[in-house]
């Protein structure tokens, strides 16, 4: 699985340089890939690329990369040009903190690497953050609550989201923040008094530990949706700038 992964992330880097020749600046790879926590059906490779600038004949340069990388289940490149890449900090600084804080050079230069992220809006963007994925998580859950396995499998797919926004509370709060999802909401649980089991059941579930078929998923879904409320009042509770 380690070897097919590297051998497809050099390949779209390839096809990048190839596409886009000198207009291309980094290709950088983010997120559970690049931090080791890649968990098979539950992870994606997330790859920036930024270039000297987009306009359409960047994106349809792109169009055939894209639509090759998206029939091996990937999620889209995300591109970014240079300028965009320094001046939308502000407004992005929770991905660009994941960005700068774990990450991979596949291609050209470290792009991200001494890059200052503007925190002006930063603990509204995670508290939105982890309300928004709340609502949405119960919206999901109010239509497949009588199927276990559908029930099971989104909390697993959504643990992550909330895990690594844990860690931003942690950061937000002057704590460490471990870049690992079950040492993050383990110091979650220290800093904030959350109880880490539900996140830690569905890290177990996606890991392999545990099986869907001994969980409760309705008792499990309830122990989570509280902990996230509880997680996401401690937010609301830090210093407002």
């Amino acid at each position: 699985m380690a070897n097919e992964t590297e051998k497809r992330l050099a390949e779209l880097t390839v096809k990048l340089e190839r596409a886009f020749g000198e207009r291309l600046l980094s290709v950088v790879l983010y997120g559970s890939a690049a931090s080791g926590e890649l968990h098979g059906k539950y992870s994606d490779l997330n790859v920036l690329c930024v270039l000297k600038a987009i306009g359409p004949e960047e994106l349809r340069l792109a169009e055939p990369v894209i639509h090759w990388w998206r029939s091996l289940e990937n999620p889209s490149p995300l591109f970014l040009s240079e300028d965009e890449l320094h001046n939308s900090t502000d407004c992005f600084a929770i991905e660009f903190h994941d960005i700068v804080e774990c990450h991979r050079v596949l291609g050209g230069r470290d792009v991200v690497a001494g890059l200052v992220i503007d925190d002006s809006f930063y603990r509204g963007q995670v508290e939105h953050e982890l309300r928004a994925k709340l609502l949405r998580l119960r919206q999901k859950a109010g239509g497949m609550l009588s199927d276990r396995a559908m029930l099971v499998r989104m909390m697993a797919e959504s643990v992550s989201t909330f895990c690594n926004l844990g860690r931003h509370a942690l950061r937000l709060a002057g704590a460490p923040a471990p870049m690992h999802k079950r040492e993050a909401i383990g110091a979650c649980a220290g800093q904030f008094g959350i109880d880490p089991a539900p996140f830690y059941t569905l890290l177990d579930l996606r890991e392999g530990v545990k099986k869907a078929r001994d969980l409760d998923p309705v008792t499990l879904l309830a122990a989570y949706m509280q902990e996230i409320e509880a997680l996401t009042g401690a937010v609301d509770r830090l210093a407002k700038g």
